[in-house]
């Protein structure tokens, strides 16, 4: 047995070289993240994510996400929320401002953000932003 001293250091290789393999040929996918927290803001839209919520606040509409705002591996996300449609002028008294469901999806890097808006019950998209983090959005609100 004049090997015997070389054991604990061929296991120990053996653990790394394992552990190496599964990262290359896939390995494990990262943790769940979150859509950072903040201002985000673009040409008609202004997006306010306070933990596991987020108000959006467009020319003409308005809307709310619930979370977790959660991010997959690759930043994409698909959230469940409601739109809120507004129109100009005068809002007359016991005027209800009923909100439709929506689907918020797309896409971060953590400073970039692209996302598209479509309203759950008849599939309209209502549009697709760009987003940057940290700048207030330019809203028009309508007359």
């Amino acid at each position: 047995m004049k090997y015997q001293h070389l054991k604990p250091a061929l296991a120990v290789c053996l653990i790394l070289l394992s552990g190496a393999a599964y990262s290359v040929i896939g390995g494990k996918p990262r943790k769940m993240q979150t859509i950072p927290t903040g201002t985000w803001g673009g040409t008609s839209i202004r997006l306010e994510i306070d933990g596991s919520t987020a108000t959006i606040e467009y020319d003409c509409a308005n809307g709310t996400i619930t979370g977790p705002l959660r991010l997959d591996r690759n930043g994409k996300f698909s959230l469940q929320g409601t739109h809120v449609r507004e129109h100009g002028g005068p809002i007359r008294m016991n005027e209800e401002r009923k909100g439709e469901p929506a689907r918020f999806s797309g896409w971060t890097d953590g400073k970039k953000m692209t996302l598209t808006v479509t309203l759950a019950n008849s599939n309209q998209d209502v549009g697709t932003f760009t987003l940057v983090h940290g700048q207030e959005g330019r809203i028009r609100k309508c007359r």
